[in-house]
């Protein structure tokens, strides 16, 4: 339920109204803008006497929400929310560029690669020190050691990182990770999404493989609901019946899940195509249909990847890529990455 008050509601008169919402086992969240306050109702608002509220002066007017999704949904929250992560900002003009390899393979080559990504405009860095592979017998990561490699690779080039967390038991691990990533095939492990709610770090959830955009807005929701409001949507392709590509990129997921929800949402090429030739073509749609942010995977020398190098853009592709997506986006006004 949504309550939109009228301009000027003095405010001992909305803490009024808000402590008895509130007395009736529901959360109220309050957002202020420039010329409207609203009023999002959270919890079982059925036996909210609807007629009552709109009753009083103060109350422009009351609305209920059909959608199951209520801190992620737009009507709770109007204006894009904008996450921060160091000194880098998610949404508000800024597409963000989260560059780096698929895996931690070696220290030599996660700090040479984040290196050059950074030279070429990223800023923040991805590397995957627990992977989940379709394969047992595929490459599974270095794990903790994978780990402390990485954060060489922040200590040497100063900006943040981006790794998944597969389990709980990890976490711990994860103190001076600066944005957790929930992949795709965890998109619904519902007891991990409850306890990353409780924590006060970005989680960058990716859309599961088959899974709906009102699936992918009900896990956010998870998030939400355990009290961290810092989430950042990832479309990364779906399951299609189409072989030409890994996955089916949803280009149409960005203006879409924008009209339903306030939360930024970043588009990974690499993962969605399979292929390095066509991470560029797909960056540049990307940001051309609004997306806020795009992860990218780059290796320094791909043929010699242990995962996923046939989809890894070289450190001189990548910043090609960089600047033709740089060129989109000052059409429209925007900054990708650090590119000026």
């Amino acid at each position: 339920m949504i309550i939109i008050l009228k301009k000027g509601a003095p405010k001992t008169e909305v803490d009024e109204l808000c402590r008895g919402i509130e007395a009736q086992n529901i959360i109220i969240n309050e957002v202020r803008g420039e010329h409207t306050t609203i009023l999002g109702l959270i919890g079982d608002t059925h036996k909210i006497d609807m007629e009552a509220i709109q009753a009083q002066e103060i109350v422009e007017s009351v609305q209920r929400v059909q959608e199951p999704y209520k801190g992620v949904n737009r009507k709770f929250h109007p204006e894009d929310t904008v996450i921060s992560v160091g000194n880098t900002k998610i949404g508000d003009g800024n597409v963000a560029v989260i560059a780096g390899p698929c895996s931690i393979e070696t220290e030599e080559q996660i700090v040479d690669t984040c290196m050059k990504v950074k030279e070429a405009g990223a800023n923040l860095l991805r590397g995957g020190a627990f992977k989940p592979r379709t394969s047992p017998y595929s490459f599974q990561g270095l794990g903790g050691e994978g780990l402390k490699l990485f954060l060489k690779a922040k200590k040497a080039t100063g900006l943040p990182i981006v790794t998944e967390l597969m389990s709980l038991a990890h976490l711990d691990l994860f103190a001076d990770v600066d944005v957790i990533q929930v992949g795709a095939r965890n998109m619904q492990n519902f007891e991990m999404l409850k306890e990353l709610g409780k924590c006060n770090k970005p989680i960058l959830l990716k859309r599961g493989l088959s899974s709906t955009i009102e699936e992918l807005l009900m896990s956010a929701e998870y998030i939400f609901a355990g009290g961290n409001t810092n989430v950042i949507l990832c479309e990364r392709g779906i399951r299609t019946f189409e072989t030409q590509t890994r996955n089916t990129l949803d280009i149409s997921a960005v203006p879409v899940i924008k009209s339903l929800s306030h939360l930024p949402v970043v588009i990974d090429p690499s993962h969605a195509t399979g292929k390095y030739e066509l991470v560029e073509p797909m960056s540049m749609a990307a940001v051309a249909a609004g997306a806020d942010g795009l992860i990218i995977e780059v290796h320094n020398n791909p043929q010699k990847a242990l995962c996923d190098g046939a989809q890894s853009l070289t450190p001189k592709h990548f910043s090609a890529c960089v600047k033709k997506c740089s060129s989109i986006a000052s059409v429209m006004g925007k900054t990708v990455g650090t590119q000026q």
